[in-house]
């Protein structure tokens, strides 16, 4: 399975890059994975995270349990402030 993850905000500032291919089939090989390649900074953040696969909100599923379409398009989301 191959796919794009798109990063925001302080993910993307963490990542260092806006987006980028993966190649994973379950969403917490492609986190995990993510997190390998840029560090422990964006592991803060993904723990932080909300997570949209494709435009539709993961929400508290595990993301062991999600598994992710041929092309998918997952974006990180951390938590935003403002009112």
């Amino acid at each position: 399975m191959s796919g794009l993850i798109r990063y925001w905000a302080a993910a993307k500032a963490a990542a260092g890059v806006a987006e980028e291919p993966f190649e994973d089939e379950v969403l917490a090989d492609v986190l995990t994975a993510a997190v390998a390649r840029h560090g422990a900074p964006l592991g803060e953040v993904v723990r932080r995270a909300s997570f949209l696969v494709d435009g539709t909100p993961v929400g508290r599923r595990d993301p062991a349990d999600v598994r992710l379409p041929d092309g998918a398009v997952v974006e990180v989301l951390p938590p935003f402030a403002g009112g």
